[in-house]
């Protein structure tokens, strides 16, 4: 007698995901595009120049962060309800009260610990300091300082959605895909190595690899997303909230 098909909670038969890096890779390639195209659009309808960020005010710095969201999300999203089972049975968004505890732990101690022993060298290397790897962070803290809105909008931003999001993508389409291609191992690093490069921060660079393949380990071991999302929130929370207590 046959073995009975797996099926999802609601009883809906699983069927074999036929999404892979080429998925990732489009979607990483759309995402970028259509940040720069739509962001663009966005930036100049509200009057500012594209070359003159430090001047953009924080509620446009969110705005044209929009369209790169969409992307990234877009791209799971589609990958694994065209070709897959759905994000949360795919990608394993979806999380446990235990997530919290020790995502906080682990971002809390990627910040303070990894970080700097990380990046000491690198910045000795580039002539720069370690208080120079938050430069970027600063720039939005003081655009947020006004008031308690902007504060806020900063928090939503870079605490909450933006972990929400690159956890979907790089954690949940990317590394998955990877881990197909190339085993459980080097998707770690790969998967580390692409998401560091994407925020195109050569100072942070190695930082932001190794904490990228920090999250990696988290989702493989659980086989979900909620540890690495709430690591990235703690992670991110850390210097915000050092920033805007300054």
């Amino acid at each position: 007698m046959a073995d009975a098909p797996a099926t999802s909670p609601d009883g809906t038969p699983l069927v074999e995901p036929t999404w892979g890096l080429g998925d990732a890779a489009v979607g990483w390639v759309v995402a970028q595009v259509f940040a720069v195209i739509v962001g663009g659009l966005i930036v100049g309808a509200a009057g500012y120049s594209t070359t003159k960020v430090d001047s953009w005010p924080l509620w446009l710095v969110a705005v044209t962060q929009v369209p790169l969201w969409v992307g990234l999300v877009g791209a799971p999203v589609y990958a694994a309800r065209v070709k897959g089972n759905g994000v949360r049975i795919d990608f394993g968004l979806k999380a446990r009260l235990v997530d919290v505890p020790v995502g906080g732990v682990v971002g809390l101690g990627s910040q303070l610990l990894l970080v700097p022993a990380v990046s000491w060298l690198w910045v000795v290397i580039l002539r720069k300091h370690l208080s120079d790897l938050d430069e970027v962070a600063k720039h939005l803290a003081d655009k947020a300082h006004h008031s308690v809105g902007g504060a806020v909008l900063l928090v939503l931003i870079v605490v909450i959605a933006a972990p929400v999001v690159e956890e979907l993508f790089y954690r949940g389409l990317l590394l998955r895909a990877l881990e197909r291609r190339v085993g459980n191992g080097w998707a770690v690093v790969w998967c580390g190595l692409i998401f560091g490069a994407s925020h195109f921060e050569l100072l942070q660079l190695p930082a932001l690899a190794v904490f990228g393949m920090v999250l990696a380990v988290l989702a493989q071991r659980s086989g979900r997303l909620g540890p690495s999302i709430f690591a990235h929130m703690a992670f991110n929370g850390v210097t915000v909230f050092a920033l805007l207590s300054r």
